[in-house]
């Protein structure tokens, strides 16, 4: 006998599938998303794709254009900026808090994502650079250990990572990341913010760069 997927778990697998395509850039600012299409690609009825679609306009990743045209957003200066504010106070607030809380199981799992980080950044493999860098800054604010902190990032935290996909000066955001470990790990509040502040300022530039070409 067939088990049938419930609705909720369809819709779910559909959201994710899409919210990675995006962000990895195969679905690209402006690309229309098209619920017939959708849903003979992903072999589901229409009624997931369609609430799939409402859950991605609510976390910024697409908007209606009409009532009956769906596309993926494209990212204004006023996004990016809005966004890099966030990160801002939220992750230098984090790395203090990490600095002085974490344990040496916390920084070997560091450790670990910045070899597999170098590894992915040697082979300019882009998707597993975003994914594991992703990793990198979750860990630090689960170190923080501030529950609060990370449900106030959540709702953000997919737009962040479609941010983090359009820096790809990899090899010095990896740099960047081996100083913001070693801040952490020096047990210094202090430093570990002013590297956080640093690390974030200046991906900011790399985003803004790559996405408009000045900043």
């Amino acid at each position: 006998m067939t088990k049938i997927e419930p609705l909720g778990a369809v819709r779910e697998r559909v959201l994710a599938a899409l919210r990675q395509e995006i962000i990895a850039g195969r679905l690209r600012p402006g690309d229309r998303l098209v619920e017939r299409e959708l849903a003979e690609r992903f072999g589901v009825s229409r009624v997931p794709v369609r609430e799939a679609i409402r859950s991605l306009v609510g976390e910024g990743f697409v908007y209606f254009e009409t009532p009956r045209r769906t596309v993926v957003r494209r990212l204004t200066p006023t996004d990016v900026k809005e966004l890099f504010e966030l990160r801002e106070a939220l992750e230098v607030y984090a790395a203090g808090l990490a600095a002085s809380r974490s344990t040496p199981q916390d920084l070997a799992e560091l450790r670990e994502l910045l070899d597999r980080a170098a590894t992915a950044t040697r082979a300019g493999d882009a998707e597993t650079i975003t994914d594991i860098n992703t990793r990198f800054h979750d860990r630090i604010l689960a170190m923080a250990g501030n529950s609060l902190l990370i449900s106030v990032m959540e709702p953000v935290d997919g737009r962040l990572r479609w941010l983090t996909r359009q820096n790809e000066e990899w090899p010095q955001l990896l740099t960047e990341h081996h100083e913001l470990y070693d801040s952490i790990a020096s047990g210094d509040p202090d430093r570990a913010r002013a590297h956080a502040l640093a690390h974030v300022q200046a991906n900011y530039r790399s985003t803004v760069r790559h996405l408009f070409g000045d900043g």
